[in-house]
């Protein structure tokens, strides 16, 4: 996103090894996935060298030992930094009397966190919800559901692991399963070096799990570096640090599909057969393996706790049916409910596993379930389904970790709880002639390198509150973002929507931070509840989303035969390139307080732009007739155009 130019990270640096093994059977018996996680923590090195022109080398042309810098400034090519040393604590440590890795103190949202305020994976929130809601992995009356502490869930009901915004916990946050907290932090020593990146620099990015190659582009003030030089004082390695406030967390250390009430391993056709479940960690109905079509079964997880949040939200884990190990499932006319914290729907779990769903009714009714969930590449195909979800953490199509594709083709989809947009996407997801509507949440959240695709689609989002309520936290319709939590790719994010509509009833219509995007919409009729069409703009870090002063967001946004209305709003760690084509219209205002970021504006000859108020942008393609004064001023790169 913001995944874009990710500037800084949180503390712990994963690197993941996975091997997994499954094995199926029929009945009660459970189906288990593991995968071994093999986390290699991050040395502590020595104190880094005097300065870049006596950086020292044995040898003339060979590489010194890592060293570690905060970045200062950088000037083209050439990083400045501060230096000093990392400091690793094992998993479990709290240096010096801290809270655990990953929690912010004085009871602030988690490192890593989501928007909405909810409490990290693995932990129970204390106190009340802000809310008066009971917390996710309590029944409605309060009472924990059959000994359960219910991992993930945060205190005012918001989503945990999975779907982020809106308060919800990083994926990949300790479960109970492995993982569990460690911390980072980073000791200057006094001494500051300079040295240059080169085209043969080998740069990577770090997050809370894994790595991703990155560029010159991903290295910026306040990032925490490890770096190798060679005698000329140029870097033949440089590594992101994943260093922030309040460190990372790991995550399960083991795949884990739970139990299940009933198995289909063998290619078959059922008609009118009911499945049921009321037990912990177990699915109602389990297809392994299987081509199997199902037409007009009932589907119920009518209780049951989780064990381990994570564990339903990556791999199904008390779901009501789940489809795994390359099962090709079809099913039609289905009436599936669950009552179930962790009681996502229909689950389409791995690579090579596809889930066509058609004509169904769908009623989730607790935490963390989701109606149709896809995560670890599989593929989920839905047509008309008629989905209703009343929990928080609750998207009624949504994805996790590992991603996937995801097809929908009408119908209705609908979701009542707190962090449960109507879209949650760490996948590709493609929408066509449905409504989806999120009464307490942001109607889409894209995170990551994935992407939205809206078509003749109507959008209504409804977001009730952020983080405890705090003020300095955005309330928005469609949120685009990079949570730095491992499950989604570091990339560039997609948004895309043609025809049809989309409806904030509060905040802003778009948010973007800590990562690229592109926004392309034609022919979208837009209702605002602010006068603020786009924010484009860095956050507090406080949930671990970036660096803050470097966690912004890089957008192209492309309008073709397109209305917008209201102001654009652009940070100065972010940047916008504006095009609009084919007879779109603008009326509104750019950075009219005249600070921000690069904003490079575009319009063809058909295309017009009507001022709401003084405008300042870096550069302006196109003819200045086009633009409408309305007693106001265009500034372009400072100068006085219009």
């Amino acid at each position: 996103m913001r995944n874009k130019k990710m500037a800084a990270f949180g503390c712990m640096a994963v690197l993941i090894t996975a091997m997994m093994t499954g094995c199926a059977s029929k009945g009660n018996e459970s189906v288990t996935t593991s995968q071994t996680n093999e986390s290699i923590a991050t040395q502590t090195t020595q104190a880094a060298q005097e300065s870049s022109q006596d950086t020292e080398s044995s040898d003339s042309g060979q590489e010194t030992e890592a060293q570690y810098g905060s970045v200062t400034a950088i000037d083209g090519s050439k990083v400045m930094v501060d230096v000093g040393t990392l400091n690793t604590a094992a998993p479990g440590d709290m240096p010096d009397g801290q809270a655990p890795s990953g929690n912010m103190p004085g009871g602030e949202a988690p490192s890593g966190d989501k928007p909405d305020g909810e409490a990290p994976s693995g932990e129970v929130p204390s106190g009340d919800n802000s809310n008066g809601e009971a917390p996710s992995g309590e029944k409605p009356d309060g009472e924990a559901p059959s000994g359960e502490t219910q991992s993930g869930e945060k205190p005012d009901g918001e989503a945990p692991s999975g779907d982020k915004p809106d308060g919800q916990a990083p994926s990949g946050m300790p479960g109970g399963n492995g993982g569990g907290f460690g911390g980072s932090t980073f000791t200057a020593s006094g001494e500051s070096l300079s040295f240059n990146v080169t085209d043969d620099t080998e740069i990577t990015v770090e997050f809370l799990q894994g790595s991703s190659e990155g560029t010159l582009d991903d290295i910026a003030v306040g990032s925490v570096l490890e770096f190798e030089l060679d005698a000329d004082g140029n870097a033949t390695k440089v590594t992101v640090k994943n260093v922030n406030v309040g460190g990372g967390f790991g995550g399960s250390s083991e795949v884990t599909n739970g139990t299940a009430a009933n198995t289909i391993d063998e290619d078959t056709t059922i008609s009118t057969a009911t499945y049921t479940s009321d037990g912990d960690d177990e699915n109602a109905l389990r297809v392994d393996g299987a081509t199997v079509t199902l037409e007009g079964v009932d589907v119920e997880k009518t209780g049951g706790a989780s064990s381990n949040t994570e564990n339903g939200d990556f791999y199904g884990q008390n779901a009501a049916l789940l489809a795994l190990n390359g099962a090709q499932v079809t099913i039609k006319d289905a009436v599936i409910n669950t009552d179930a914290v962790n009681g996502n729907a229909v689950f389409s779990y791995g690579e090579g596993t596809t889930v066509n769903i058609s004509d169904s009714v769908i009623r989730t009714q607790q935490n963390n379930s989701g109606g149709i969930q896809t995560t670890g590449g599989g593929t989920t195909n839905a047509s008309n389904l008629d989905v209703v979800t009343n929990g928080n953490s609750a998207a009624a199509i949504r994805s996790d970790r590992g991603g996937g594709t995801v097809n929908v083709d009408a119908g209705t989809y609908v979701t009542n709880g707190t962090g449960s947009p109507a879209v949650y996407c760490t996948a590709d997801i493609t929408v066509e002639n449905a409504t989806l509507t999120a009464n307490s949440s942001e109607g889409v959240v894209v995170e990551g390198k994935n992407s939205v695709s809206l078509i003749n689609s109507d959008v209504t989002g409804n977001m009730s509150n952020t983080y405890n309520g705090d003020s300095d936290e955005n309330i928005h319709c469609i949120m685009i973002y990079q949570s730095m939590s491992g499950d989604a790719d570091l990339g560039e994010a997609s948004f895309s929507a043609e025809g049809g509509s989309i409806t904030a009833k509060t905040g802003d219509m778009f948010y973007i931070t800590n990562t690229d995007c592109t926004i392309s919409l034609k022919n979208v009729a837009f209702t605002l509840a602010n006068d603020t069409f786009l924010r484009v703009e860095g956050n507090s870090s406080s949930r671990g989303w970036g660096t803050q002063g470097a966690n912004g967001g890089d957008v192209i946004l492309n309008a073709q035969q397109q209305k917008l209305e209201g102001n654009i709003l652009v940070d100065s760690i972010s940047s916008l390139e504006l095009s609009m084509t084919d007879n779109s219209m603008f009326t509104g205002a750019i950075n009219p307080d005249g600070e921000g970021g690069t904003v490079n504006v575009t319009l063809d000859d058909t295309s017009t732009w009507t001022l709401t108020a003084d405008s300042y942008v870096t550069s302006f393609t196109g003819d200045l007739t086009n633009v409408t004064a309305n007693g106001y001023h265009l500034y372009v790169n400072g100068e006085l155009a219009l």
